[in-house]
């Protein structure tokens, strides 16, 4: 493990011996691989298993790594019909490990790297995916009012206001001239969908390695990563589960370009597309294009955060240096949609 993100275990099961009810040591500690953004252990204590979500050390993009918006909706979430992690204790105390963080239950089940999911028969595909979708769709229902999450974004148009933070943010973490990405801040502003209707809670990374599934059934278990969770239209959540499987079959995020989805019995973007809308009874959807095609920006502008990391020596992930050379060919993608 990175010195930079090792800390006192001793001192940490103190600590959470006196904060998290039932919490007994002595407690290992194990880093899991994943997490480019905000390092993710997990906690080996005599009274079970949790995981601990902290953010990096190190100079920080403003409102980037917010732990503790994940920690507010993990707990506004719990009784509802989506299925999360039970969030125990947030310490804003950059004392005790070095940086804020809090900690949730461990949750065991099946995580799916591969959208193919070749680990499963062919006709266990699709009801993986049904899964997914509804679940997707549970939290894009949920009343924020009822749940006390009403002030959890920003008032005004969604993705006006998403194409501002990532313009700002791609700016301050920006290592070299992209055009497409020039072209894509161009062009998006002016094409953004009127907000209309109450906005939904918004994941903002939904991708099916997000997502632990229960070991012997198609239902998801917890939805993972909330970082990036907001207020807004809940068609960003679904353009960016889409965007994702139009990715290649290799790299840091898997996707499903080029390959046969009805052989593998995989649902094309046109059927998830339409059994979504069937779920929540809404419409068909118009302007697709413009909703990947911000996808493609938003998710080009996080790559070059993790770049930005990686050169300043204090990215999570081992792999950051890879994740950050996506940037110009996600950028790429989003401007072959316009």
């Amino acid at each position: 493990m990175n010195a930079s993100f090792q800390f006192d275990i001793d001192q940490l099961t103190s600590y959470l011996t006196a904060h998290v009810a039932g919490f007994e040591g002595p407690m290992a500690v194990e880093k899991f691989s994943g997490g480019q953004s905000n390092p993710t252990y997990l906690l080996k204590a005599r009274s079970g298993d949790y995981v601990l979500r902290r953010q990096p050390p190190g100079t920080l993009l403003k409102s980037a790594h917010a732990v503790d918006r994940e920690y507010r909706v993990l707990s506004a979430l719990a009784g509802t019909k989506v299925p999360v992690a039970r969030a125990y204790h947030l310490c804003e105390d950059p004392a005790v490990i070095g940086s804020m963080f809090y900690v949730m239950s461990f949750e065991a089940g099946r995580i799916f790297w591969n959208p193919a999911l070749p680990e499963l028969a062919a006709r266990d595909r699709e009801p993986i995916y049904d899964a997914l979708l509804s679940t997707m769709a549970s939290l894009h229902d949920v009343d924020v009012d009822e749940v006390g999450l009403s002030d959890y974004g920003r008032p005004g148009n969604y993705f006006a206001r998403q194409i501002d933070v990532w313009t700002r943010q791609y700016r301050a973490a920006q290592t070299e001239e992209l055009k497409a990405m020039d072209a894509l801040i161009d062009w998006l502003p002016s094409r953004c969908p009127e907000q209309s209707g109450k906005p939904s809670l918004v994941h903002g990374d939904f991708r099916i390695d997000n997502l632990i599934f229960m070991p012997d059934a198609p239902r998801v278990r917890a939805v993972l990563d909330w970082e990036l969770s907001t207020l807004g239209n809940p068609l960003a959540d679904l353009a960016y589960f889409c965007m994702c499987l139009r990715l290649p079959p290799s790299g840091h995020i898997v996707g499903l370009d080029g390959l046969d989805r009805r052989s593998l019995g995989l649902p094309d973007e046109t059927a998830i597309v339409e059994r979504y809308c069937a779920l929540r009874g809404i419409p068909a959807i118009e302007h697709w294009n413009f909703y990947l095609a911000f996808s493609f920006f938003r998710l080009a502008a996080i790559a070059q955060g993790v770049k930005k990391r990686a050169l300043s020596g204090n990215a999570s992930n081992a792999s950051a240096e890879q994740v950050g050379s996506m940037a110009g060919a996600l950028a790429g993608m989003g401007v072959a949609l316009i």
